[in-house]
């Protein structure tokens, strides 16, 4: 259990303290108890299912997480309600919320507090701007687009505010600078929130209807399908990259002199694949190649990994079979799409003297060119335990000059223009250096990376 630092006691208390001033004038005898009970069990209910194991289980395990995903809720009550009663809306929901990590009570009650807050300081932001009177009530339509003045202010007002409070218990928790504790939280949630207030705007608009609220519940349930496809979508994500992250750390472990290696691939031939202009779902494919490349290592045998010796004629046949290992280890995950091929063929060299199949020029899978020139020159610019790390440009005079040969003339041409855009930081990758504490020289191959084959 992670212990809260005493910085970060005092600045959940003050968040505590501070938005029971804010509900406080909402506990008195005139407040519209009908609005505020059913827009809080509103929230509330929304945030149910993540906390509820037998409906997680009915809806096969993806549920909306998060209070993220039903602040279109909280922001209708920020249009309807005054700033007291709006703050209200949150606390039990926000009570309710799912927690992923303990402790569980003081990330509550500092989501609860956070949350009162946001919710108070966007009512009075759309309060500021007659966002109340824009809405419209019974059959006086609303008055559109000036309507949407006060519903963007509220979601800007409440993005604003959670921000700020979430950098700040990130600075005293974690005990992070300012500036690192901030750094992305309003870029990354800027665009959702805004389209939250919008949800919440259309809430509001038919709450206050000639059909009443009841109208404004139709709105909850395509959000909350969105919302569900949404969370489905990020677990299947979530266990394609666990999925990567084994398969990788199991190459790792056994041939340490690599370590770190895979993921430099897969960095190296996602610039390659950007400079020609991928994107998307492509993009995901070829960092995955680049990542897997060298997953087939799990079926060579150790001692073969870790010679620090010259191959045999024998070893070397073996080493040579480490594309077809991976191919059949990776063959029935789906979702690697065009990584499989590029697993399997990126030691094909475009004169067709590679392995294991010999292709040549067009022959060889586009993703397997560009995890093939990745691969050479993460090797060349790498610490081994039988080679040392060549310089950058020396690396890149190697590449061109196996241009057409070794390598597509294209993929090094994108590499090259990446690192003049990019640079790159060249890593020691082997565990251990070699008796009397020196990197031995490179060693003349036949691969123009001097790896042996084994990269």
């Amino acid at each position: 259990m992670k212990v809260i630092p005493p910085a970060a006691r005092v600045y959940i208390g003050c968040a505590l303290l501070a938005a029971g001033a804010c509900v406080l004038p909402a506990l008195s005898p005139g407040a519209s108890w009908e609005a505020i009970a059913l827009l809080a069990a509103l929230y509330a209910l929304c945030e149910l299912p993540a906390r509820c194991p037998l409906m997680g289980r009915a809806l096969g395990g993806s549920v909306p997480l998060g209070t993220g995903s039903f602040f279109p809720v909280l922001l209708a009550a920020a249009l309807l309600l005054p700033p007291a009663a709006a703050a209200l809306t949150a606390l039990p929901g926000s009570l309710l919320a799912r927690v992923e990590e303990p402790p569980a009570a003081p990330r509550r009650a500092w989501r609860a507090a956070a949350t009162a807050l946001a919710v108070w300081a966007a009512a009075h932001a759309a309060g500021a701007l007659g966002g109340p009177a824009a809405l419209g009530h019974g059959p006086d339509a609303p008055d559109f687009p000036y309507a949407l003045l006060p519903a963007c202010a509220a979601a800007l007002v409440f993005c604003l505010v959670l921000t700020a409070l979430d950098g700040g218990v990130r600075a005293t928790a974690d005990g992070l600078p300012p500036r690192a504790a901030w750094r992305g939280l309003l870029g990354r949630a800027l665009a959702p929130h805004l389209v939250h207030g919008l949800a919440g705007l259309m809430m509001a608009v038919l709450w206050r209807g000639s059909h009443g609220p009841v109208a404004g519940l139709f709105v909850l349930l395509p959000m909350y399908i969105s919302c569900w496809v949404f969370a489905q979508y990020h677990r299947e994500r979530a266990a394609h990259h666990a999925t990567i992250r084994a398969l990788v750390q199991a190459v790792d472990i056994k041939d340490r002199y690599t370590r770190g290696h895979s993921e430099r691939v897969g960095h190296a031939s996602v610039l390659i694949a950007r400079e020609l202009g991928m994107s998307g779902d492509r993009l995901d494919a070829v960092r995955f190649a680049g990542i897997l490349h060298d997953v087939g290592k799990l079926g060579v045998p150790t001692r073969v990994l870790r010679k620090d010796g010259p191959l045999t004629p024998e070893e070397r046949r073996v080493i040579e079979l480490h594309p077809e290992y991976g191919h059949e280890i990776v063959r029935g995950i789906g979702f690697l799409g065009e990584a499989r091929a590029a697993i399997l063929h990126h030691h094909e060299r475009m004169d067709g003297s590679g392995y294991p199949y010999g292709l040549r020029g067009e022959q060889i899978p586009e993703f397997a060119r560009m995890v093939a020139v990745a691969d050479a020159f993460d090797a060349m610019t790498s610490n081994r335990s039988y080679s040392r790390a060549r310089p950058v440009p020396t690396a890149v005079a190697e590449l061109e000059r196996c241009a057409g040969t070794h390598f597509d003339p294209r993929m090094v041409d994108a590499l090259v223009r990446a690192l003049d855009r990019h640079g790159w930081r060249p890593a020691v990758t082997a565990d251990e250096t070699p008796a009397g504490g020196h990197v031995p020289q490179a060693r003349e191959a036949s691969s123009p990376s001097g790896s042996r084959e084994r990269a």
